[in-house]
């Protein structure tokens, strides 16, 4: 056991191993980090390129900005540098980075400066560092420089610094995927110096950045966090060598974060905090949302908050869920156990007093509950302001008649009730009716119904049915206590039943969704046609979305659009570029994503176990989806790319069944003809040998049996290759049979003359009915088709006569072939017209290539006509081919005749 152990820990961690060889097959991106603008991060790049192009290296420039720096200009100087994509935005040109020349050029190394740019509106993708992550697919690799302040974490904090908002952002992932970082430093004091001397910018432009920005301390803290990163990514370096190595040493912390958001603005602060932490760490971390099971529909700035929260901390590289529960504590509690996590970030807002008087936060009931877990608590800035929190919900004046007519209504009906019964017998607990009126108001209007109506009780009770009435004093005391109960109970009652009604509504919602799914899966289950699919799944995709769909599938090597609602629809040339750019990358792309960001629609791929299977599109609106429709699109989306995959599994296994069956056919046709060919030929070869040999020492019988023979092998190989071509003809549907009138009397006779030139020794009898009619067809494939038959009879029949049959049956002509053999079993009756099916003689081999009869159903049909086998056909034995030709045109014929 303990060897076994040794053993594992000398293994390499297979986790890293499988990294380092994804590495192997993109390109390699060098960053070259600096703690502000100025400390000289172009230079370095320029003075390493310049390096490896004296050294042969093939390094271009894609871009580099000089700020009017002359030194830094001076080393663009016997650099390949690609020109500039000219861009119009807002009415100026604007000089770009091509990225389509780089990836045309495709050097092995290309500088690309300014990681953080933001591109044009119109451009690819919105940000440089999307442009960089094509390079490096594409096998470059790529160098840039990057300032600290535009790392996405660090943003709030470089604000806080130095009080300018950073408006260029960057993704901690881009930084942490960089295969090397490289340090550019310099001291604060010497940088300040080289601005007051005008090499970092202009007079005028350095003497602002000096008063704004480049201020010792501000220098000073963002120098400190330049170093701080650079030392966590060497860390993360060396952590990766141990492992792939099986080097036992300090690995890293074993800590794991859980991170608690919302739908506020607050949340993005808690995600950048909580981004900083996990690095500090070296830690993963988790970020959660929680809503309520019996949640409706928010609204859509909160929904569009909260998908910017997710999409940043994916950025920054978290994990992201989302939880359905009604108790929080005990949903994060659950979460946090089985992920292991050690510590816990959620946001602390400031709360007014009324706020803490009534209603515990998250986070002190957090605290309350949670044991052996660390909590970070991120509170606000001093400018925001604190929550209120309110116990009302907030009325909206146009639509809140509803509810409170309900609640009048109700609370008139129990007034009405209760009096009507008082004047019957007085009772003492008649509030209960106003009780009734506050709950059937909750299940009806909801808890703006119920409050309402619990109001609406206490007045109307206290009017007409507390002493003195008609009057709202209260004369005993007693009352007051039962009216200041009622109160309490009503509204406790009416918000428990207004409950219920909501959580009855968000289950039926999520009841009609998923039946709605469920109906969709078996419409997908029950289609097996890739069309079919296509559009049951569009249909499906509208009527959930609300929005225009369009599906693409790649159609020989290309992306086509295959079903769209409106049915109509017609993708731009962006679309289309947005589309093949989802499908390469397995990405989504378009409105709303880091690609083509400004186009209608957005695209994203239909993901099967076997890969990317297609493209859905679906056209963006004033607001993003909600959460149920993300749910809903993704369960499509995964239905409609397992239905796809299923239908084309399908389709390639009946295209490989035909191969096999060509395949087979082939193998048939290939051993037919080397056998079929091979006997004749021997023979002829044999004989013609024997002629030049001893054909003057061989008597004249002996020269006349060895021509006959070559005779008799030259027609066999002729009527051999006749089935050949005739064959062929047939399953190109090239026969062209004609419709001249043909005397069925002189075919057979002339077929039986042919056979017996064959088959000298065969008997063969016919039996001609006398008023036999003409009929349509072709006489030299009806005679090829007789002639097959006997020869077929030939092979089969044994030594018995062969008896051929021409009379009219009702409304057709037949002709049948009849021979006395062996016969044939009743499983094979139908067979015996397939290519290549041939019957063993009692030797066991199977004489001729198996093509006659299926030639002559192809010539009998070419005609109109009809074939069958039938047998046994006499005294228990035998076969019987029939022929059947129609003699409705015979018999016009027969009239013009006579």
């Amino acid at each position: 056991m303990a060897e076994t152990d040794r053993e594992l820990k000398s293994r390499p961690d297979p986790d890293a191993l499988l990294a380092l060889a994804q590495q192997g097959k993109r390109g390699k991106l060098t960053v070259f980090l600096g703690a502000a603008p100025g400390v000289g991060k172009t230079y370095a790049m320029l003075t390493r390129a310049r390096r490896l192009r004296q050294d042969g290296t093939d390094i271009v420039v894609g871009l580099v900005e000089t700020h009017g720096r002359d030194e830094t200009a001076a080393l663009l100087e016997g650099l390949e540098i690609l020109p500039r994509l000219e861009v119009n935005h807002r009415g100026k040109i604007l000089e770009e980075f091509d990225l389509d020349a780089a990836l045309a050029r495709k050097p092995r190394i290309i500088v690309v400066d300014e990681l953080a740019h933001s591109n044009p509106a119109d451009s690819r993708h919105p940000k440089r560092y999307q442009d960089i992550e094509e390079l490096i697919d594409a096998g470059i690799d790529v160098w840039t420089a990057l300032n600290i302040q535009h790392l996405e974490s660090l943003s709030e904090v470089v604000a806080q610094i130095a009080g300018v908002p950073v408006r260029e952002r960057v993704p901690d992932t881009v930084l942490a995927r960089a295969d090397e970082v490289l340090l550019v430093d310099l001291p604060p004091a010497e940088l300040i110096q080289r601005l007051n001397e005008g090499k970092v910018y202009l007079a005028d432009s350095a003497k602002r950045a000096v008063d704004r920005f480049f201020r010792l301390g501000n220098l000073t803290a963002l120098r400190e966090l330049a170093l701080r990163r650079t030392a966590d990514r060497v860390d993360d370096q060396m952590v990766d060598y141990l492992k792939q190595n099986a080097i036992e040493g300090a690995w890293a912390t074993s800590e794991r974060l859980l991170v608690c958001i919302g739908s506020d603005l607050h949340s993005q602060t808690v995600v950048r905090t909580a981004s900083r932490l996990a690095s500090g760490l070296n830690a993963p971390w988790i970020v959660v949302y929680i809503e309520r099971a019996d949640r409706e529909e928010g609204d859509s700035d909160a929904v569009r908050r909260l998908d910017e929260t997710f999409r940043l901390a994916e950025q920054l590289g978290a994990e992201t869920r989302r939880v359905t529960g009604s108790d929080f504590v005990d949903e994060i509690l659950k979460l946090a156990r089985r992920e292991h996590v050690t510590q816990i970030v959620i946001g602390a807002r400031r709360t007014s007093f009324t706020g803490r008087l009534f209603q515990q936060s998250l986070p002190d009931a957090l605290a309350s509950r949670v044991s052996g877990i660390g909590i970070h608590l991120v509170t606000d800035r001093d400018d925001q302001p604190p929550v209120r929190h309110k116990r009302l919900p907030k009325l909206n004046v146009l639509g809140a008649w509803r509810p409170l007519a309900i609640a009048a209504a109700t609370v008139a009906c129990a007034i009405a009730l209760g009096l009507s019964i008082q004047l019957f017998i007085q009772l003492p607990n008649i509030s209960l009716l106003f009780l009734l009126a506050v709950l059937i108001s909750a299940t009806y209007a909801g808890h703006v119904a119920a409050i309402a109506a619990a109001l609406f009780s206490v007045l109307g009770y206290n009017f007409f049915f507390i002493n003195p009435v008609r009057t709202f004093t209260i004369a005993e005391p007693h009352e007051v206590f039962a009216l200041f109960v009622f109160l309490v109970a009503a509204v406790l009652a009416g918000s428990l039943a207004s409950r219920v009604r909501e959580q009855a509504k968000a289950a039926r919602q999520r009841a009609i969704s998923t039946q709605a799914l469920y109906d969709f899966s078996r419409k997908l289950s029950g289609t097996a046609k890739e069309d079919d699919v296509l559009w049951a799944a569009v249909t499906q995709l509208q009527g959930t979305l609300r929005r225009d769909a369009a599906l693409l599938l790649p159609e020989e090597g290309e992306l086509k659009l295959k079903a769209a609602w409106p049915p109509d629809t017609e993708l731009a040339v962006g679309d289309m570029t947005a589309a093949r750019w989802a499908m390469e990358k397995q990405e989504p792309a378009g409105n709303g994503t880091g690609t083509l960001p400004n186009i209608a629609y957005q695209f994203r791929p239909l993901m099967s176990p076997h890969g990317a299977v297609g493209v859905c599109g679906f056209r963006q609106q004033d607001k993003p989806l909600d959460i149920d429709q993300e749910r809903a699109l993704a369960a499509i989306m995964d239905q409609t790319a397992i239905a796809i995959d299923r239908a084309r599994l399908s389709r390639e296994s009946m295209d490989q069944a035909a191969q096999l069956e060509g395949e087979r056919f082939r193998t048939a046709l290939l051993s037919s003809i080397s056998h079929d060919l091979r006997t004749p030929l021997a023979t002829i070869t044999g004989a013609v040998t024997s002629l030049r040999e001893l054909g003057d020492r061989m008597d004249p019988a002996s020269r006349d049996d060895l021509l006959a023979s070559i005779e008799e092998e030259s027609g066999r190989l002729t009527r051999f290759v006749a089935n050949l071509l005739d064959m062929t003809k047939i399953e190109a549907g090239t026969v062209n049979a004609r419709r001249d009138w043909v005397d069925v009397a002189d075919v057979v006779r002339a077929s039986v003359e042919r056979a017996r030139k064959y088959f000298p020794g065969r008997v063969i009898e016919t039996s001609i009915a006398a008023d036999l009619p003409l009929m349509r067809g072709d006489s030299v494939l009806l005679g090829q088709v007789l002639f097959n038959l006997i020869d077929n009879a030939n092979k089969y029949g044994g030594d018995e006569p062969i008896s051929i049959f021409a009379r009219q049956d009702v409304g057709d002509i037949v002709l049948s072939v009849t021979d006395l053999g062996k016969g044939i079993p009743a499983e094979d009756l139908e067979r015996i017209f397939d290519k290549f099916f041939r019957r063993g003689k009692p030797d066991g081999r199977a004489p001729g290539t198996g093509l006659g009869l299926s030639i002559s159903r192809g010539f009998v049909e070419a005609m109109g006509g009809r074939i069958s086998a039938e047998s046994p056909a006499q005294r228990r034995r035998g076969t019987r081919i029939s022929m059947r030709f129609p003699i409705t045109e015979a018999r016009v014929a027969e009239k013009d005749r006579a």
